[in-house]
């Protein structure tokens, strides 16, 4: 059952307007992550065509017939890259009913020694359609823009720990771990909703979503009940990572929440962007004052999902768990 709450509206421009109100945002930022863990942020300065074209574009992929979105399923990608066809993705592992493409940042691939950490694997090149190559130019352009709003909250909610505005650029800014999700989550006939995306929490550092206007899904817990976070026309749903719990001894709280999928004869796009340090980074650890450090819960424990310092090695845990079948055909060592 869902609960009558809604998540608190952040307002972005407001670090613009004056020493006082972006004073006030920050508390607000820092509030709305200590209580809830997910918000809504508006006047984030995307510009409102790059938001409808990245729809579109998704649109455009998953109408692409089947033989072309298999050309670049993610099974030929030892980085996880590409199309994964519905019910190719686990979630604590059950079948998430939903198909996307994954795109990372495009660099050159590491190889594979004894003396490097598995996680590196993790960078490398994409797999782009040949069908629709607009979608790289799209997605450049969604890359840059979600870089410089993360980066910025980044450096806003250091400040409303007290500590400095730059605290996270080392980790961060020269070389993020991002991971764009271009999803569409397809109708179900079952009577009763199913699951789209299964209740968990996300790994990283916080997480950029958008989704077509009019398509809810999107549940958050709280207190044991679940939120309805329908998209807000022109807006975010922001939620923090694990990570961030670490560097905050908890007093910020990662979140779970899931999403339904939709009724048959429905559909329901969303693009979730990822945001972490660089994959040999540790996050760094706040140093809270007195008066929030009494109000940190410590770091959630789960003897089923171990945090790592470094956060290649969470992201490389997740990869694996999500995706077997490419990790058995990829990286058998890793497995078992």
């Amino acid at each position: 059952m869902s609960s009558a709450r809604t998540l608190p509206v952040l307002d972005l421009s407001r670090l613009d307007r004056g020493a006082d109100e972006a004073a006030a945002f920050r508390a607000e930022l820092r509030e709305a992550t200590h209580e809830y863990g997910f918000f809504y942020l508006t006047g984030h300065g995307v510009p409102q065509d790059l938001l409808e074209g990245v729809i579109k574009t998704a649109r455009d992929f998953f109408n692409l017939p089947e033989a072309e979105k298999m050309a670049i399923e993610n099974l030929k990608s030892r980085h996880f890259r590409g199309y994964t066809r519905v019910g190719g993705e686990l979630t604590l592992g059950k079948v998430d009913w939903r198909e996307q493409i994954d795109i990372g940042p495009e660099r050159e691939a590491v190889a594979k020694g004894p003396d490097v950490p598995g996680y590196w694997t993790l960078e490398g090149p994409n797999l782009w359609p040949e069908a629709l190559p607009e979608l790289q130019d799209v997605v450049h352009a969604w890359q840059d823009q979600m870089n410089a709003v993360s980066l910025r909250l980044m450096q806003a909610w250091a400040e409303s720990l007290g500590a400095p505005a730059n605290v996270f650029d080392e980790a961060f800014a020269e070389n993020p771990s991002t991971l764009i999700k271009i999803v569409r989550y397809p109708g179900k006939s079952d009577p009763t909703p199913q699951q789209g995306v299964g209740a968990h929490k996300d790994f990283g550092v916080l997480t950029l979503l958008y989704v077509e206007e009019g398509k809810g899904g999107l549940q958050v817990e709280k207190d044991g009940e679940w939120i309805d976070a329908p998209p807000v026309p022109g807006a975010f749903v922001v939620n923090i990572g694990e990570l961030l719990e670490v560097a905050t001894d908890g007093y910020l709280k990662a979140t779970v929440h899931r999403v339904i999928s939709p009724l048959i004869g429905q559909d329901r796009i969303s693009v979730p962007f990822f945001y972490a340090p660089a994959l040999d980074a540790t996050i760094p650890s706040i140093a809270l004052p007195p008066e929030l450090q009494e109000k940190a819960r410590g770091i959630t424990v789960d003897p089923n999902n171990k945090l790592y310092t470094t956060y290649g090695e969470n992201s490389l845990k997740s990869r694996l768990r999500a995706h077997p079948d490419v990790a058995a055909i990829h990286h058998p060592e890793m497995t078992g």
